[in-house]
């Protein structure tokens, strides 16, 4: 059962990689450069400061580091507990997949899926009453996870899992933040 949902997120991968072409190369190393995001990442954080005032903002962007590093470092004891090579890294693959990034890490699962989907996660329960349309947010891990798969990093699988383990994360965050704001951090 496992070789068999393993061959499926292979074949997922060589099928989703092999719809890049070269003109769109220079597009998604950019979008899966973090740095590129900072324009959006201000606009999340005035949004935020403008709904729940400064002190709040800096109570959520506490819960949101600590929901970074938590979730960054079960990502990584996943990876060096499974140890699956990286789409790029698979000598079965190599000579069927685009290529357009390699890192030598491993795969299972996926650092950014995660992050990014428990930081979308408990923004959208924190502040879904104040702002309309928060749902959009969610947008961001979809395009930030799939240039992984474009750049030949990822699975499919793994950004699933990522996505999972995220959204869990950050739903178990919140719950803590919503427990502890009254008594820490009212307001």
């Amino acid at each position: 059962m496992l070789e068999k949902i393993k061959e499926l997120d292979t074949n997922l991968f060589v099928y989703l990689n092999g719809l890049g072409s070269e003109t769109y190369d220079k597009l998604w190393l950019i979008i899966t450069n973090q740095l590129y995001w900072t324009p959006f990442f201000l606009l999340l954080f005035y949004l935020i400061f403008k709904k729940i005032g400064g002190k709040q903002t800096l109570y959520v962007l506490l819960f949101i580091a600590v929901l970074i590093a938590f979730t960054d470092q079960t990502c990584n004891l996943f990876k060096h507990t499974f140890e699956r090579l990286r789409p790029c890294n698979n000598p079965d693959l190599k000579s069927i997949i685009r290529i357009v990034q390699v890192r030598i890490s491993y795969s299972f699962f996926s650092g950014h899926a995660a992050n990014t989907m428990a930081v979308a996660t408990f923004l959208y329960l924190v502040l879904k009453s104040r702002i309309k349309y928060l749902g959009f947010l969610f947008l961001w891990p979809l395009i930030f996870a799939y240039s992984r798969i474009y750049l030949g990093l990822h699975y499919p699988g793994d950004i699933l899992a990522g996505y999972f383990f995220g959204a869990l994360f950050g739903s178990l965050i919140y719950l803590v933040y919503r427990k502890l704001k009254p008594q820490y951090f009212p307001g």
